[in-house]
């Protein structure tokens, strides 16, 4: 039997991804060779990549091939909308315009209009119109302009897509991914510069994760577009130009699973997005300081991947938690109160966050980095925790 291609897979150290089937080891499985409705299932029961694998190791099995972030979020709609036909996009200018951020770029061509549907400016119904898409069966992927402006489809997706499949007695899945850029960017003001992700973590039913490379983008997208869950996918504005390179191979990637971006053993630096990149860029000075950061890149930002996260607290004993979002009501506070819950007895010494400050984004560029972490403020807090 031949195969048009294959989702390879390797088995995750740690605890597997749920609702997937785990194996104790490397693996292909077919997907669109498979008999009608089937390639879908085959393809969810897929294991997840190993999280602490870095992304460059697993693009050395073969050749590969560059990509900008972007780009790698638009080979994954590709995929996906080759693999199922009910796999659609609905948002502001996705169509023949390609999106704000060239995301979408063709796909109105390849797939026509219907399933690249260009809306109205009307965020709240276009959102609604994508739930009820989900609820009949649809797999629709909803881009807003810009995260901010989901704003005002917040209703939809509080109580309808988070709740739905549980108000409904399970009559109804909600397969619906929620995507686009948001961030602090380069002076764009306090309305185009929200992090929504303080917003979205308390409702009941919805995941969320955060990309922070083309490789992580790739995966992360794919696998959201395959969750029987709403998922909302958070994409830096800053970042959708970063290249990398990625495998030729399709690959998935866990929602819950965090990544180990830099093993070490004096301090845990818990991170996710933009901020990534502050923190490596922190760490360097701190190695030559004689530190030996660990960092890890959370991007599941609900549910935390307590195991990695655990694993590594057992190990250094201290935490600093670096993130975009506000500090008051943010996933820092929220991860340091779920470390506390689980992890206190392993603690050395107290929890540090360091957040955006609690002020609308200033349009001024001097003003504007001053709300936002800095590498030099990295540096300070992990001085302070392992003295």
């Amino acid at each position: 039997m031949t195969t048009a291609f294959s989702l390879r897979a390797a088995a995750p150290a740690t605890a597997p991804c749920a609702g997937v089937r785990s194996t104790s080891a490397a693996r292909v499985v077919p997907v669109s060779a498979a008999p009608a409705g089937r390639g879908r299932m085959v393809a969810r029961a897929a294991v997840a990549a190993k999280a602490d694998a870095p992304s460059s190791a697993v693009a050395g099995k073969s050749d590969g091939h560059e990509v900008l972030l972007f780009e790698a979020l638009r080979e994954a709609l590709i995929e996906e909308m080759k693999l199922d036909p009910t796999v659609c996009v609905f948002g502001e200018d996705v169509g023949h315009y390609g999106g704000s951020y060239k995301v979408t770029k063709g796909l109105a061509d390849m797939f026509g209009d219907l399933r690249v549907l260009d809306t109205p400016i009307a965020e709240n119904s276009f959102t609604g119109m994508g739930v009820g898409a989900g609820m009949k069966g649809l797999r629709p992927v909803v881009e807003g302009m810009n995260m901010g402006f989901l704003l005002l489809a917040y209703n939809q997706i509080s109580n309808n897509c988070g709740m739905l499949h549980y108000t409904s007695g399970g009559q109804f899945k909600i397969p619906v991914v929620i995507r686009g850029p948001g961030g602090v960017g380069r002076q764009l003001g306090a309305e185009h510069s929200q992090r929504l992700e303080s917003y979205f973590q308390s409702i009941p039913g919805l995941q969320m994760v955060a990309c922070s490379t083309p490789y992580n983008a790739k995966g992360l997208m794919k696998a959201a577009i395959r969750s029987e869950n709403p998922v909302v996918l958070f994409e830096h504005v800053l970042l959708y130009n970063l290249k990398e390179k990625i495998p030729d191979e399709e690959y998935v990637l866990c929602l819950e699973e965090a990544e180990m971006v830099r093993p070490g053993v004096h301090v845990t630096i818990l991170t996710y997005s933009r901020m990534r990149y502050h923190v490596m860029q922190a760490a360097k000075t701190l190695v030559n300081k004689g530190y030996d950061p660990e960092v890890i890149d959370i991007r599941s930002l609900k549910p935390f991947d307590l195991h990695t996260i655990g694993n590594s607290i057992k190990k250094t004993h201290r935490v600093l938690i670096v993130e975009e979002c506000m500090r008051t009501g943010g996933i820092g506070a929220s991860l340091r109160s779920a470390i506390i819950d689980n992890f206190w007895d392993y603690l050395d010494a107290p929890i540090m966050c360091l957040s955006s400050q609690d002020v609308p984004t200033p349009y001024a560029a001097t003003l504007e980095d001053a709300t936002v972490v800095q590498p030099a403020q990295i540096v300070a807090a992990v001085e302070q925790i392992c003295q």
